[in-house]
């Protein structure tokens, strides 16, 4: 589970079995305590969401935080991380 801003959002496009798919940046910012002191954690994410999630996603406002639930996989080309959205809890008046 990630509390993200969607900072950026792809074209939609079609996976070959013909779902829908959409490519998304997401901004995590956040504070913890690493060995008793204070830490800041900022992070950006390549994620992408396929099926009914990407019409929400559409129109959902560009700076937005929501509470996205997933899981880590790697990417087609095998470079680097992609957060694979399941689902989505759209916060209001963000």
């Amino acid at each position: 589970m990630l509390e993200a801003r969607i900072l950026e959002r792809g074209a939609l496009r079609y996976t070959p079995a013909g779902l829908p798919a959409l490519d998304l940046s997401l901004g995590h910012e956040s504070a913890t305590l690493q060995l008793g002191k204070p830490r800041k954690v900022s992070l950006e994410l390549r994620a992408r969401a396929v099926g009914d999630l990407t019409d929400a996603l559409l129109t959902a406002e560009l700076g937005t935080e929501h509470c996205f639930e997933g899981f880590l996989g790697s990417q087609r080309n095998g470079r680097g991380v992609v957060f694979n959205i399941q689902t989505i809890e759209f916060k209001r008046g963000t």
